[in-house]
């Protein structure tokens, strides 16, 4: 099977991955899609690690609500040891499951800031990553410029990026999908965090 995996913190589930979703197993034909709850991003630390349970039960309750789904809450990262890198958790479920194919779900803020990424060249080369919109980002530039690196020379020494993240141009074809039609939903978890500490109803925003 073609398999999407989205992973992330989903603090909370939204009706803007919802719509991701559909796309994905919809449009963009994948047969499914893997919401795979991450317990802390190793770039980012907006979240604690500790709730990363709590995050998948929600996630399992949430996509209980829309039995129409092709989505499985995957809980391989939380049996991880840190940092949890994306090309490990590919890396885990190829080996998991080695008869599906993986790709990997971001969006296009994530793709501009892709070359932080550990082992960044084997996520867009061995597997690919599909991309959705996001405001202000151009996911054709951003796709044209990444695609320009498929000729470097492989044996390009690693270098450090930003908080020591290692990163390599790599000389394989890069497999990068733009969701071009995807709809563009204006919400985040962060926002629905904040709405709900100021005691703002905004359940009708989530999941």
């Amino acid at each position: 099977m073609r398999i999407a995996v989205y992973a992330g913190s989903f603090n909370p589930l939204h009706i803007g991955h919802l719509a991701i979703m559909r796309y994905l197993t919809g449009d963009m034909g994948f047969d499914m899609v893997y919401l795979v709850v991450s317990p802390k991003n190793p770039i980012k630390d907006t979240v604690s690690a500790d709730t990363g349970r709590e995050r998948y039960e929600a996630a399992v309750a949430a996509v209980s609500r829309h039995p129409e789904l092709k989505v499985r809450v995957d809980d391989i990262e939380l049996g991880m040891p840190e940092p949890q890198y994306t090309i490990r958790t590919l890396d885990a479920l190829a080996a998991r499951e080695p008869d599906n194919s993986f790709t990997f779900v971001l969006g296009a803020d994530n793709l501009a800031n892709i070359r932080r990424w550990r082992d960044y060249g084997r996520i867009l080369s061995d597997f690919g990553v599909v991309v959705y919109p996001r405001k202000g980002y151009d996911m054709a530039a951003l796709r044209a410029g990444l695609m320009a690196e498929c000729g470097k020379p492989a044996k390009q020494a690693p270098v450090a990026g930003q908080d020591g993240v290692r990163i390599r141009p790599d000389n394989g074809i890069y497999k990068i999908m733009l969701m071009e039609e995807a709809p563009m939903v204006d919400i985040s978890s962060s926002e629905l965090r904040a709405a709900f500490a100021a005691g703002i109803d905004a359940s009708a925003y989530l999941m």
